[in-house]
């Protein structure tokens, strides 16, 4: 628990220094379709880097990269009908390729910890896989830095392995309004606090 505790620390760190302040920008947009948003972060490229970074939703995109590209993929959004795209408040472009430098410090990092088995299977944002074995882990949190996180296939991954109940952990209720849209007939609840968690248990049971 300590090592994982010290290497999620690191990985912050190393994730928010890999691009100078300023320079680079996430934002969402609404009401394309994932390879919509593929062709417009392609042409609104221009020599910079910007990419799709978190896929919500068949309808809501995150994009990350240069300040410049994202902004023009913005405005491009918008030309070829985007619902709405905006400027995400965030320190930093995460989840692209700017990130590379962050992962080849989180390998050095990880090349000194004992990795064991997960005691539960894990579902991976990068590809929607399950890990279950120690060998999987760290090639895996590697890839992760510098990919996109594909939320919709991972609550669809955990769901057709036989989940029901999803619970988020943290501040804000936005993946369990993303989860409900995926999943009809799944239950989602947000844990905050501990008197949420309260909740979360009573409407699990």
């Amino acid at each position: 628990m300590r090592d994982a505790v010290r290497v999620v620390r690191q990985r912050g760190e190393f994730m928010q220094e890999a691009v100078p302040v300023g320079t680079g920008a996430m934002a969402a947009i609404m009401g394309l379709p994932v390879d919509a948003v593929e062709a417009v972060v392609r042409d609104a490229a221009k020599g910079e880097v910007v990419e799709v970074a978190n896929v919500n939703s068949t309808q809501q995109i995150v994009i990350a990269g240069d300040k410049p590209a994202v902004e023009r993929a913005v405005a491009l959004a918008a030309e070829r009908g985007g619902r709405k795209s905006v400027l995400l408040p965030v320190s930093a472009p995460f989840h692209c390729s700017l990130m590379k430098p962050a992962a080849e410090r989180l390998a050095a990092a990880l090349s000194g910890v004992t990795v064991s088995d997960p005691r539960v299977p894990v579902v991976r944002n990068v590809d929607a896989g399950v890990t279950r074995t120690a060998g999987d882990v760290v090639p895996f949190l590697l890839r992760q830095v510098a990919s996109p996180v594909r939320w919709t296939e991972c609550v669809q991954r955990l769901a057709a392995e036989g989940a029901t109940a999803f619970v988020e952990v943290g501040p804000g209720r936005v993946l369990t309004a993303l989860t409900k849209r995926i999943v009809d007939d799944a239950k989602s609840v947000a844990v905050e606090d501990p008197a949420g968690l309260d909740k979360a248990l009573a409407a699990l049971r």
